[in-house]
């Protein structure tokens, strides 16, 4: 049996599902993104994208990589979305270059929206590869240091340094000269401190999700998937 703390060199059962849900995230957060929200609550007024629904989870899926799967998996799934966000901006591109087909009278709207997301995509892929690596690495050193308890210092170190890094690098390179000024700053702090409140509030499902994705897998508390 093996200890807390030690890897296991066990065949993953559920590895490719969190890898998956990962990308998928990703991806859908990129063309979520390419609309800007702002609401207005009383004196409080907030700006941020569309994508800043979905892609607080994939900071979650990222956190069970690394927590679980150890950092050399975590760091090939993040290469993974890297390639697929590559992918998916250069499709979008060839179809709105391609002729326009009898009948088809969205190609101003295809254009609005899907056309934006080459620079999403390149914002994103800047961002979300640091701020991920950077996640994953933070949380594995924070583990190297005090080993498996303090979960909960992981997981919110892990995201204050990680998004902070996403946050920031997205942003600029995603709307700096499109969003004005104030805005712009708004929209950054906003992002931020949404991103981190999100995961610190959905700390206890954190928690159940990765015991129970080390259940599977057949995994002791603290114990790691070795690659």
């Amino acid at each position: 049996m093996t200890t807390p703390n030690t890897q296991s060199a066990r065949t993953p059962r559920i590895f490719d599902v969190i890898a998956v849900l990962f990308v998928a995230f990703l991806l859908i957060s990129n063309i979520a993104g390419t609309k800007i929200t702002a609401l207005d609550w009383g004196p409080i007024h907030l700006v941020f994208d569309g994508g800043a629904i979905l892609f607080p989870l994939t900071y979650i899926l990222g956190d069970v990589l690394s927590e679980v799967y150890g950092f050399a998996r975590a760091r090939r799934v993040i290469i993974m979305g890297f390639v697929c966000s590559i992918l998916a901006s250069l499709t979008f591109w060839i179809v709105q270059l391609a002729p326009v087909g009898p009948g088809y009278e969205a190609q101003e709207s295809f254009e609005a929206v899907l056309g934006f997301v080459p620079r999403i995509v390149a914002a994103s892929v800047c961002g979300y590869l640091i701020g991920q690596l950077v996640n994953a690495l933070v949380l594995v050193k924070i583990r190297q240091r005090w080993g498996k308890n303090h979960l909960w210092a992981r997981l919110i170190g892990s995201t204050l340094v990680g998004e902070l890094f996403d946050t920031v690098i997205f942003c600029t390179v995603a709307f700096l000269g499109v969003i004005p000024g104030y805005e712009f700053l708004n929209y950054v702090i906003t992002g931020y401190i949404y991103k981190v409140a999100v995961e610190i509030v959905l700390l206890p499902l954190t928690y159940r999700v990765i015991a129970w994705v080390r259940s599977r897998e057949g995994l002791e508390a603290g114990e790691v998937l070795a690659a």
